[in-house]
């Protein structure tokens, strides 16, 4: 068979042959390539070409999901025969269903999201080479921690069969390029790591490699000589590398498994007021070259952009059919799909709308508090709602940027957080979730 779509289409027909009564298909053909590079001697160069298959089928309320890497007609075959031969005796579950053809995407928008040009190694190589030596050329900076440098193009393809016929048969293609460095400043254990890295659908949108070592260096020597704090409660200003995780904790308690087994803190606040009410979340997977962007979603329901906060009222769950169905619903068409697994509702590009203060004006009035850079650990529970997170950043004294903290933990609750939370005027699109620099009012921040 020529052409992936047609490879997938020609499984459901296996299946449906074999005894299922529906059933879906995806496809994922996929080449990597990477390199990597540490302190000017290369340390990996790979590149990898694979197809994946997986195979969802319906007998009845019955399902069951196959996958493998063999796409010969033999071995699809068999994969049809061993899907319908799980189904018939897996447990029933009626919410476990296809997406109402009604709802399915019969005209997939263009959002330019693949670049043809593959690189050569070379120009991976150079990219690490770039980065690395214009990054460990800055005085201070001591010690490269590594430089990657990546490319990867997939086409994904999806087709559903609803009993009488094949009703859904798309693909897109998409690409990804990527370039990081991370390195040390000072010696001995007066060290500090940081990093920078850009990451890109199409090569020419990827910031220069000189840029993204000054970038990391720049980071990292000013993290030198940090000091302790004394725990107080204190303004949090989280910097847009950090307060992106808040929007991505939202996505997380607001999606449909979650609120259907009542494991959100979020569960009994749709349509109430969760943000202050300047705040604005979207997301909109038809940004185009966004990081984010799919034509349709992972059960073929067409999407589109979404207000998922409007002024601090949140509006929506994040669905697939299942997790609608499971609430008595209608899907919001955010399910995403593996070849292994059944789909789950996941965000596509998502973003808190920026305010009107620059991030100066932000913390100016600011007498004692933290410029927040970097949070790690585990310590959010989407349950409760409770926030603590190791983190590291600047304080802030008299409303200027004093000195460099570490060794210290920020605490708070989601909701108090959400509630208290300004946004700056700096948004932009680096990631699949965005944010601007955010401020909260109040967090306890513990040191000595």
């Amino acid at each position: 068979m020529s052409k992936p779509i047609d490879t997938i289409c020609w499984l459901l027909d296996q299946a449906r042959s074999l005894g299922a009564d529906q059933a879906d298909a995806v496809l994922f053909d996929t080449i990597d390539a990477s390199t990597s590079r540490r302190l000017g001697k290369p340390e990996g160069l790979e590149r990898a070409e694979s197809k994946a298959v997986g195979l969802r089928v319906f007998v009845g309320a019955q399902a069951a999901i196959v996958s493998g890497t063999d796409t010969s007609q033999t071995a699809l075959k068999e994969l049809a025969a061993r899907a319908t031969s799980m189904a018939k005796v897996t447990p029933a579950d009626p919410d476990s269903t296809l997406a109402d053809s009604t709802r399915l995407c019969t005209t997939p928008p263009e959002l330019e999201l693949c670049d043809d040009s593959e690189p050569e190694p070379k120009w991976l190589a150079e990219q690490c080479q770039i980065a690395e030596e214009t990054a460990l050329a800055v005085h201070g900076i001591t010690n490269s921690e590594g430089v990657d440098a990546g490319y990867s193009r997939s086409t994904i393809c999806l087709a559903i069969n609803n009993g009488k016929s094949n009703v859904f048969a798309h693909s897109y293609r998409s690409s990804h390029f990527s370039v990081s460095v991370s390195v040390l400043a000072g010696t001995g254990t007066g060290m500090e790591r940081d990093y920078d890295y850009s990451s890109t659908r199409f090569r020419a949108d990827l910031e220069d490699a000189d840029a993204i070592g000054r970038n990391a260096s720049a980071r990292a020597l000013k993290r030198l000589n940090p000091r302790k704090v004394p725990t107080c409660k204190v303004p949090v200003i989280f910097d847009p590398r950090v307060s992106r995780s808040l929007v991505g904790t939202l996505a997380g308690s607001i999606s449909g498994g979650s609120i259907a087994r009542g494991s959100s803190f979020l569960k009994d606040s749709l349509n109430e007021q969760i943000f202050a009410s300047q705040i604005t979340i979207v997301d909109d997977p038809h940004i185009i070259r966004g990081l984010g962007s799919r034509p349709f979603d992972g059960e073929g329901v067409k999407n589109e952009k979404r207000t998922i906060v409007d002024n601090g009222t949140l509006t929506t769950w994040l669905l697939d059919t299942r997790t609608a169905n499971k609430l008595k619903m209608q899907t919001t068409g955010h399910a995403a799909r593996g070849i292994a697994s059944p789909p789950s509702p996941s965000a596509s590009n998502l973003y808190m709308q920026k305010g009107v203060l620059t991030p100066r004006e932000l913390y100016a009035d600011i007498k004692s508090g933290l410029y927040l850079t970097e949070t790690f650990g585990m310590g959010i529970n989407t349950t409760t709602g409770d926030y603590s997170q190791g983190a590291a950043g600047f304080w802030i004294e008299n409303g200027e940027i004093a000195y460099p903290v570490s060794e210290i933990t920020i605490a708070g609750n989601l909701r108090d957080m959400f509630l208290q939370l300004t946004p700056a005027n700096d948004l932009t699109f680096r990631y699949a979730t965005n944010a601007p620099t955010l401020r909260i009012e109040s967090m306890t921040v513990a040191g000595t």
